[in-house]
């Protein structure tokens, strides 16, 4: 293999095209996990819009039903809005605790309906009008503004949100039971760069896989003994938090499959099935966190929501608003916050999808400024032209 090759496929491997080193802890303990749904999920049978009799006539084969005795319809959160049956028992306890809120009617203004187009505009978090610069994204840039490099993408690359001037880490944490190079290969690449431009890099790189594979190296012969999942998120999660109560306070995972066009479904089926998978893995990375999770604040977010209106194929398309989730052990939780309207034919965005009142960036843009006690130029470099909005989340 040539030399060029194999150094862009370490870089590849262990850090997603980034140069990578530890960092010392910042001063502050608060951790922020962002969970990004890539898809676009369908936030109307997330966050149930009860009391609208249209959302009910809008989606005759789909809809989630209203609260009620038997186990598939909505769980009640207040007078107008239930939650997704499939997390009775993972998201609501934490609801029901003070430790969940959610926020409909959130997204961004871009109106591309485009899954990559919006992706990236969300992560990138910058003005919609203008030139954007597509090497800075929006956890990138508070990690910098922190004075933290302790920020990791559990992810196979380095996504947009988290690039930047600072270097960050990824590794996809479900595939470290095989790691790509061994010890003997790893000391062979090394030795091949060893007084070079390059070295530090190369070697780095080592260190951050390494790192990480001894931090979980107890925690996965304890997690096969204990019969936990292997299976998608949950195992993820699990991993995940053993890091972050220890060495990284900034963190991002992504989860795909909420396309939902065809067959989606309501309290069961395709969807309902995302939903619980998600849900417990979100309740394990809470667990899991211990006396951390009261100083962790986990944000998931989607790029954007889906059409009202069931389609031909039991399903939904590309809409704009979505619903955000917030959880944390010291968030002010129970409660479903930002600016609302009732759901009816009359308030949808273009007569087809929720619209935007909870503009993302100023949505993120208050909670972190509350998170870290960050100042009017602080969350300006964070999400520029944004106006930071504190809807109650602490």
């Amino acid at each position: 293999m040539k030399r060029r090759t194999l150094l862009q496929s370490i870089v590849a491997m262990q850090l997603g095209g980034s140069a990578a080193r530890l960092w010392a802890a910042p001063s502050t303990r608060t951790r922020l996990l962002l969970v990004f749904l890539r898809g676009g999920y369908d936030a109307a049978n997330l966050l149930v819009p009860t009391s609208s009799q249209f959302y009910y006539d809008a989606r005759p084969n789909i809809a989630v039903a209203r609260p009620g005795s038997d186990l598939v319809s909505a769980l009640p959160l207040n007078s107008d809005w239930g939650l997704h049956p499939a997390l009775r028992e993972s998201i609501f306890p934490l609801y029901s605790a003070g430790q969940a809120a959610f926020v409909p009617f959130a997204g961004t203004h871009d109106l591309s309906r485009s899954h990559f187009e919006t992706q990236d505009s969300v992560e990138l978090g910058q003005p919609l009008e203008g030139s954007r610069n597509y090497r800075s994204g929006f956890l990138n840039r508070l990690a910098a503004t922190l004075g933290s490099g302790a920020a990791m993408s559990f992810t196979d690359q380095l996504p947009l949100v988290l690039q930047g001037d600072l270097q960050v880490p990824n590794m996809a944490l479900r595939s470290l039971a095989k790691p790509s190079l061994d010890a003997r290969q790893s000391r062979i690449i090394s030795t091949m760069y060893r007084d070079t431009d390059l070295d530090a890099t190369v070697n780095q790189g080592f260190v951050v896989r390494d790192d990480v594979l001894r931090e979980l190296n107890t925690e996965m012969t304890a997690a096969s003994r204990n019969a936990i999942s292997t299976r998608g998120f949950e195992l993820e999660a699990h991993r995940i938090a053993t890091l972050m109560k220890g060495k990284y306070n900034i963190g991002f995972v992504d989860v795909g499959g909420w396309d939902t066009h065809v067959g989606q479904g309501g309290a069961s089926g395709y969807l309902a099935g995302r939903l619980d998978e998600l849900g417990r893995g979100l309740a394990t990375f809470a667990r899991e966190m211990q006396g951390a999770w009261r100083d962790t604040v986990t944000v998931v977010v989607s790029e954007f929501g889906r059409t009202l209106r069931e389609n031909g194929n039991r399903g939904t398309d590309h809409g704009h608003g979505t619903v955000y989730w917030v959880l944390g052990g010291a968030i002010r939780g129970g409660q479903v916050l930002g600016e609302q309207l009732a759901v009816t034919s009359a308030s949808l965005f273009q007569n087809r999808d929720y619209p935007v009142l909870n503009e993302y960036r100023a949505v993120l843009g208050g909670l972190f400024a509350r998170m870290y006690g960050l100042n009017a130029l602080q969350i300006e470099h964070v999400f520029s032209g944004a106006s930071a909005r504190d809807i109650g989340l602490l």
